[in-house]
């Protein structure tokens, strides 16, 4: 199995943003110029987020889902205010290949089972969000880590198996943004419990910790966000300056959270290569 590797594009208004365990939002800059950028390295699929479009009950990413379709062809998923079907296929008409759902989802399980069967299950991407509680369980959160449901990981992710979904993007609340590492256990967990493909996410900040997941969980794909955003910041600050997108004084003083060791896909998929993990290699 071909391990994939996904640039993950957290959306508020116009601007790619990064924050720690989903809060604390820092402007980085235009998302079309990152996920070219990503295309153009090797990158396999672009996932963008509208964070704030569950709470405002929007979905406003259709101008950047035309453009970018233009421009990195390959797979666009696109999640964040997702609520009916007529949404899912009003992105899919602007050039998005996948669609991710998480809030309406767990408010009427039914539209998994409706969107698969209107669109096909390939189409429907699953978000679930964790935090590990006291007790270690696991439990579902939305709203981007806002809303808690009080649903058990686990027994959600079978019921969105069963209801027809294609496949789970899995975000440990707990690590994400902090660049400690994937939470393996959750993960290896959430491959063995269900038939459908696990994209982990959350918590990767040096090159060792991606291959660390990929070997120890045998999940289907990885999604990236802050350690290939904060090496890209550097080689696009110019194209910022001109166009006076993103955090310009961040960006000038290059302040790299110290628990964040920046790699391009290039490395990234290199080293999984030299791991024997099979990757679409780079060219």
């Amino acid at each position: 199995m071909t391990l994939r590797i996904i640039a993950k594009l957290d959306i508020k208004g116009p601007n790619l943003v990064k924050g720690i365990q989903l809060e604390g939002l820092r402007v980085l800059g235009d998302p079309i110029l990152f996920a070219q950028n990503y295309y153009e390295q090797g990158i396999d699929e672009i996932l963008y987020i509208d964070v704030v479009a569950s709470l405002y009950n929007r979905n406003s990413l259709h101008d950047l889902i035309e453009k970018t379709s233009k421009k990195s062809f390959i797979p666009l998923t696109v999640g964040g205010g997702i609520r009916n079907l007529e949404d899912i296929k009003a992105v899919l008409r602007v050039g998005a290949d996948k669609v991710c759902i998480n809030t309406a989802a767990i408010n009427d399980p039914t539209f998994i089972e409706k969107a698969a069967l209107k669109f096909g299950s390939s189409t429907i991407t699953i978000a679930i969000e964790v935090i590990k509680q006291a007790n270690q369980n696991y439990l579902v959160y939305t709203n981007n880590g806002r809303e808690y449901t009080g649903i058990d990981a686990f027994e959600w992710a079978k019921t969105v198996e069963k209801l027809g979904a294609g496949e789970i993007l899995l975000t440990s609340i707990d690590r994400e943004g902090t660049g400690t590492g994937f939470d393996c256990e959750l993960i290896s967990k959430f491959v063995n419990a269900v038939g459908i493909p696990v994209i982990a996410h959350g918590g990767a900040g040096q090159l060792s910790q991606i291959v660390e997941c990929a070997k120890k969980t045998h999940v289907n794909a990885i999604a990236l966000a802050s350690i290939i955003h904060y090496d890209l910041v550097h080689e696009l600050f110019k194209e910022y300056t001109q166009k006076s997108e993103g955090n310009l004084q961040f960006l000038k003083n290059k302040e790299i959270p110290k628990y964040i060791k920046p790699s391009n896909i290039f490395e990234i998929k290199n080293a999984l290569l030299d791991e024997s993990i099979i990757c679409r290699p780079c060219f």
